[in-house]
C-alpha cells in the first residue's frame, strides 16, 4: 500500500517541499491508490516523509550541483592553464620553425652558391682541358705538315718517324687514335691538293675530249704536279680516266644549255629539218660561234645526236607557253 502511494505522490507534479498536506490532499482524495489506505495520520505522516525526503534530495542535489559546478571550475581552471602552456607552447614553436626555416633557407643559398662555384670550377677545368688539347692537336698538325708530305703514306710506317720528333711527346694528350684519325686527315688533305694541281695540269694541256692516257702521259711527265699526285702509274690513269669522264659529261650539259639558248630552234625546227637541210646548216652555222660546240668536234655522232633529240624534244612539247619576266633569254642569231 505505502509504495502505491507513494506513487501517487510521486505522480502529483506540485509537491515540493513547502507543499501542505491539506491542499495535497484535495487534489488525490479520489484516486483508488488514496483511499486504499484506511488511516488518515497514516496517509499524513507518509506524505510528510515524502515531502522530509523531497527535502533531503533537494540539498543533496544543491549538493552534487555544486559539487559539479566546484569540478567544472577545476575544469575551466586547467583548461585555461592549458590554453596558456599551449599558447607558450605554439609562441616557441613558431619560433623554432621560423628559426628552421631561416636556417633551411641559408643551407639552400649555400648549397646552391657551392653548385655554381663547383660548376664554374668544373667548366674552367673543362676549358683548359679543351685549350690544352687544341694546342696539342695544333702541335701535332705542324709536325705533320713538316714531315709528312707524301699523299701515300701510311700511319704504321709514319709513325716510327715522328715518334723522334720532340713534338710528338708534346702532343702526349691525344691518344692513338686521335693522332691517327688526324694523320688521315692530314693525308687526305695532300691528296685533295695534289688532285686538284693534277686537274689543274690536265686543264693547261687542252687535250681533246678523246685523248688517250698513253698520249697525254708523254706531255706532262715531266711537271711536278704529275709525279707529285701518285706514284703509281694505274693510279693516275684511272685518275686521268675519271677526269675525262667528268670533262665529257660536262661538256654535253654545257651544249644542251647552248641550245636552249639558240632562238633559232624552235618546235618548228624538226618539220623544217625534214623538208629540207638548209634549217639544219642554218642552226650548226650559228652553233659554231660558240665553243660550247666546238668542243665536242672530236665527238661529231654524240654532238649531232644530241642537238636532234633536242629538237624532237621541242616538237614533242609544242607551242611554248608565253615567255615571262623570270625566263631566261634565248640566244639570238649571230
Amino acid at each position: 500500500l505505502k509504495s502505491d502511494f507513494i506513487q501517487l505522490l510521486k505522480e502529483t507534479s506540485d509537491i515540493d517541499r513547502h507543499s501542505r498536506w491539506s491542499e495535497i490532499k484535495r487534489k488525490i482524495d479520489s484516486d483508488s491508490r488514496y483511499k486504499a489506505v484506511d488511516s488518515s495520520s497514516r496517509r499524513e505522516d507518509w506524505f510528510k516523509d515524502y515531502v522530509r525526503k523531497l527535502e533531503d534530495k533537494r540539498d543533496k542535489d544543491k549538493d552534487k550541483d555544486k559539487d559539479k559546478e566546484r569540478d567544472r571550475e577545476k575544469d575551466r581552471d586547467k583548461d585555461r592553464e592549458r590554453d596558456e602552456d599551449s599558447d607558450d607552447e605554439r609562441k616557441e614553436r613558431e619560433k623554432q620553425e621560423k628559426q628552421e626555416r631561416i636556417e633551411a633557407s641559408i643551407r639552400k643559398r649555400t648549397e646552391e652558391v657551392e653548385r655554381s662555384l663547383s660548376s664554374s670550377l668544373r667548366e674552367r677545368d673543362k676549358e683548359r682541358e679543351q685549350h690544352k688539347k687544341d694546342e696539342a692537336v695544333q702541335l701535332f698538325n705542324a709536325l705533320l705538315v713538316d714531315l709528312v708530305r707524301n699523299s701515300e703514306a701510311s700511319w704504321r710506317d709514319t709513325r716510327k718517324q715522328l715518334r723522334k720528333d720532340h713534338r710528338w711527346e708534346l702532343a702526349e694528350l691525344l691518344d692513338r687514335e686521335e693522332k691517327e684519325k688526324i694523320f688521315e686527315e692530314h693525308i687526305e688533305s695532300l691528296f685533295k691538293r695534289n688532285k686538284e694541281m693534277f686537274h689543274k695540269l690536265l686543264d693547261e694541256t687542252n687535250i681533246s675530249l678523246v685523248a688517250g692516257w698513253k698520249e697525254v702521259k708523254k706531255v706532262i711527265k715531266e711537271d711536278p704536279r704529275y709525279s707529285k699526285f701518285s706514284s703509281s702509274d694505274r693510279k693516275r690513269e684511272k685518275e686521268f680516266s675519271d677526269y675525262m669522264h667528268e670533262k665529257y659529261v660536262q661538256a654535253k650539259a654545257d651544249f644542251r644549255e647552248l641550245l636552249k639558248e639558240t632562238k633559232l630552234i624552235t618546235y618548228k625546227s624538226k618539220k623544217l629539218i625534214e623538208e629540207s637541210d638548209s634549217h639544219l646548216k642554218d642552226i650548226e652555222k650559228i652553233l659554231e660561234n660558240d665553243k660550247r660546240y666546238l668542243v665536242l668536234d672530236c665527238a661529231p655522232e654524240e654532238r649531232a645526236k644530241i642537238l636532234l633529240a633536242y629538237v624532237e624534244d621541242l616538237h614533242r612539247r609544242g607551242v611554248p607557253p608565253p615567255p615571262t619576266a623570270s625566263e631566261p633569254s634565248r640566244r639570238s642569231t649571230k
